[in-house]
């Protein structure tokens, strides 16, 4: 008599089904409508982009005043922000091919030495550490409370699955409050010597549809260099 434990076990008994629900379904975001993110529980968000400054290049005296006008603008904040920091693993292939390209072109003789130890330097970093891009972005959110307290409340308990308020209404009311906010912190971040652009539609796509499709990492970083640096003096033969 044979018997078939697996059945009395209840996770192994369940049959396999296939996955037939959507991603998006479990993502708080409702929209993307006029350069705002629109969540489900009826907030919405702007999303600013910085530019970069590289602190240690300053002298003394400018990085205390850097340091000065960004405790300055974190002082003058009124309302909440977040700051994310993306950090990406970066392909100089092209650049690498670029610089031997320019290379031949060059007459004088000390500049030529120059670049040719500039490009062995990049070759060396690359062997020892990854290469990372850094972009730096604000994001300003608005409450879905700023909306109506009873009916965000209520949308938000019952899960949030659409706007508690038309689209067109979430819009407007979120420009009230946050474009006056972003104008801020572009003036403060003026003084920084920094420039934040709003995302637009498009880029605001491109940057979550990258967060949540992660490219594969690199492996083997090393090998990866010495490809490189073949691929790069096949080229220039």
């Amino acid at each position: 008599m044979k018997i078939n434990y697996l059945k009395n076990i209840p996770i192994l008994g369940i049959p396999d089904r296939p996955v037939v629900s959507s991603t998006w379904k479990y993502l708080p975001i409702s929209d993307i409508c006029e350069d705002i993110v629109l969540y489900k529980d009826g907030g919405a968000g702007l999303i600013m982009e910085s530019s970069s400054l590289n602190f240690s290049l300053l002298s003394q005296r400018e990085q205390e005043a850097v340091v000065a006008s960004y405790a300055a603008l974190i002082n003058s904040l009124s309302f909440s922000i977040q700051i994310l920091v993306r950090s990406q693993k970066k392909d100089i292939t092209n650049y690498l091919k670029y610089l031997d390209q320019i290379h031949p072109q060059q007459k004088n003789q000390k500049l030529s030495i120059l670049m040719q130890s500039y490009k062995n330097f990049i070759l060396n970093s690359v062997k020892k550490k990854n290469v990372l891009g850094k972009k730096f972005y604000i994001v300003i959110p608005f409450s879905p409370l700023e909306l109506g307290v009873g009916k965000s409340i209520k949308s938000t308990l019952k899960g949030g699955g659409h706007l508690p308020f038309p689209k067109s209404y979430v819009v407007k009311k979120a420009k009230i409050i946050l474009y006056p906010k972003r104008d801020h912190l572009i003036r403060q971040a003026g003084r920084l010597g920094i420039k934040l652009k709003q995302l637009t539609n498009y880029e605001l796509i491109s940057l979550l549809y990258s967060i949540f499709n992660p490219q594969a990492p690199v492996i083997k970083q090393e090998k990866t260099a010495e490809e490189i640096s073949g691929e790069v003096k096949i080229n220039t033969k």
